[in-house]
């Protein structure tokens, strides 16, 4: 910007030049260009999937427009945050098919929906790779859990990047990294990891590249990046969704689950994907416990009077911007009628030893049976196959090793004592931790810290450049138990993004849904990433509340110095250029 020669600046000038400046450097509103979500004159952003479902039976918005508008957004946006691996090539054809069928009387709860699907997700009509060239054009047939959305009318917009395999490939690995995808990067600050190994899934969610996405989760998969992408992420009770059609890491721990910007559409889309599939025999459960409209559990006063313990041992502590964060948090549920019960210890650690020895045996059988089973000739179909492959194409599978699957082929998979010993020991020990501290305290439900602030991404040492010791999660007793989770934005460090999880007991999940919405409409925590530029994790303020305290400091500190400066220039008359 250039100002007149030997201009005065007027206080109203360099106040409204603040202004503009902060909300450019702030998570708090969308800038009018590649962050601007409005379509038909509706902010897709800040509407919800009954919303959406609404507007298009009014006739103000149609699936057409909404598809056209994400397809056009990927365009813009998706070379900067490689979220997506393929869009379907019948999106705008199957949005015109939903209006149709919209005019001809059809109300199904996702008609015309665009979703996004997480790459190791069988889909029909688009490659299920894992992001990993060995798979490249490998088509089966949809995924049950994709049958289930298609049912529900859903339109699969197309599949979201992921961390290769799952992130049980390499040691050390970078989250969201594909051989296929390359690099998935944070809306909030480029240079920084979205987490993983739902990647894909969560960054598409927060940049509004489709309504809502899939994720899969075998420990933390869908909750850290849901809570590093300021979105909302359901690990559901193991059972709850088929995992039939699904590259597989454990059958033990896998499951599929929603990702989406607000409570009410994980629920509607979380309602949408079950149903007993014969062919996973854990969905055979859900018998009595699982439902088809989660909806009904969005009650914003679920937490008057829930008891509600706080896991602080190994999630808090390590942090001190995350623990300010968490009791905000914290406040916020008492203010909402919840009873407090801190703190509670969930006694995990001795678990992670056997759960990781346990993985790596199940691997071995788990991804031979779906490479034999959904992968056609010439395609690897074992783990020696794909260590080969790797070994072969260094130019498209590099810098990364596959040490995962080094290990788990030196295993002796499900049948091996020792592997069944490690689950066992893993199972028992996640157990007692949850059902113990949720019994001995009469708990609803435990939260703790889903995430810490996002680490900037490093393509040659990996996540945290392989050091661990500031790494904030709580996702392991849900994993190991089966047990749901649910996480939900709570607040900032500086850009970046911080998610709280909610979890509790087997089919618990309609309680879980509903403390979320409560706890979600009481803070309005999330704050869409604004404009989609690199390296700005420190621009705002260093500490983002759900009540935005910090952000008003900030604002006014900002103010304060511009008025200083105002009065320097003022006397001494400058020139700006």
């Amino acid at each position: 910007m250039c100002f007149p020669s030997r201009a005065r600046l007027s206080i109203a000038t360099v106040l409204s030049v603040f202004l503009v400046v902060m909300q450019v450097t702030t998570p708090v509103a969308l800038a009018k260009d590649d962050s601007a979500t409005e379509v038909a004159g509706i902010d897709v952003d800040a509407t919800t999937i009954p919303e959406f479902q609404a507007l298009m039976n009014e006739g103000r918005l149609t699936s057409e427009q909404l598809t056209e508008f994400y397809l056009d957004r990927i365009d813009a946006l998706d070379r900067k945050l490689q979220s997506v691996i393929a869009v379907s090539p019948t999106a705008l054809d199957d949005a015109r098919a939903a209006d149709e069928a919209r005019e001809n009387g059809d109300s199904r709860p996702l008609l015309g929906i665009p979703i996004m699907v997480k790459d190791n997700i069988n889909t029909t009509g688009m490659a299920t790779t894992a992001g990993s060239w060995a798979l490249a054009d490998s088509m089966p047939p949809d995924a049950f859990i994709v049958e289930q959305l298609r049912s529900a009318g859903a339109l699969i917009l197309g599949k979201a990047n992921l961390s290769e395999w799952a992130n049980f490939r390499s040691i050390p690995s970078s989250s969201g990294w594909s051989g296929i995808g390359g690099q998935t990067n944070l809306p909030y600050s480029l240079d920084r990891n979205p987490c993983g190994s739902s990647s894909g899934s969560a960054v598409v969610v927060t940049a509004s590249l489709a309504v809502a996405a899939v994720g899969t989760e075998t420990d933390g998969s869908i909750v850290c990046p849901a809570g590093a992408n300021s979105v909302v992420g359901i690990k559901p009770t193991l059972g709850l969704l088929s995992r039939e059609g699904i590259i597989p890491i454990s059958a033990d721990q896998d499951t599929a689950g929603p990702i989406a910007r607000n409570v009410t559409d994980a629920a509607v889309l979380l309602g949408a994907m079950t149903g007993v599939d014969p062919a996973d025999p854990a969905t055979a459960a859900q018998e009595g416990n699982a439902d088809t409209d989660y909806v009904q559990s969005l009650d914003p006063e679920a937490l008057d009077g829930a008891r509600i313990g706080v896991w602080r041992k190994g999630t808090f502590g390590i942090d001190p911007k995350v623990d300010r964060i968490m009791e905000r948090a914290i406040a916020a549920l008492e203010e909402a009628g919840a009873v407090i019960v801190d703190p509670t210890n969930v006694a995990i650690d001795e678990a992670y030893g056997p759960e990781f020895t346990a993985l790596l045996c199940e691997f071995k059988d788990d991804i031979r049976d779906y490479l034999k089973t959904y992968t056609g000739a010439g395609y690897p179909k074992n783990l020696k196959d794909l260590i080969e492959f790797n070994k072969a194409h260094p130019d498209l599978e590099g810098p990364w090793n596959s040490k995962f699957f080094v290990l788990s082929r030196k295993t002796g998979g499900r049948d091996d004592p020792e592997c069944v010993e490690a689950r066992e020991t893993a199972n028992d020990i996640a157990l007692v931790a949850m059902n113990a501290t949720m019994a001995d305290n009469d708990l609803d439900a435990i939260i703790a810290p889903t995430n810490g602030p996002a680490w900037v991404t490093d393509p040659i040492g990996g996540d945290l450049g392989g050091d661990f010791s500031t790494f904030i999660g709580s996702s392991t007793p849900p994993a190991i138990t089966g047990y749901p989770s649910i996480t939900v934005p709570a607040g900032f460090v500086g850009r970046l993004p911080i998610g709280i999880t909610f979890m509790a007991g087997r089919w618990d999940e309609p309680a879980l849904i509903s403390f979320a919405y409560d706890f979600e409409q009481a803070t309005d925590a999330r704050r869409a990433p604004g404009p989609i530029l690199p390296d700005t994790a420190t621009a705002a303020p260093t500490d983002r509340f759900a009540d935005g305290t910090a952000g008003n400091v900030a604002l006014l500190a900002g103010a304060l110095t511009f008025l200083v400066t105002l009065a320097v220039f003022r006397r001494r008359q400058v020139v700006v250029h």
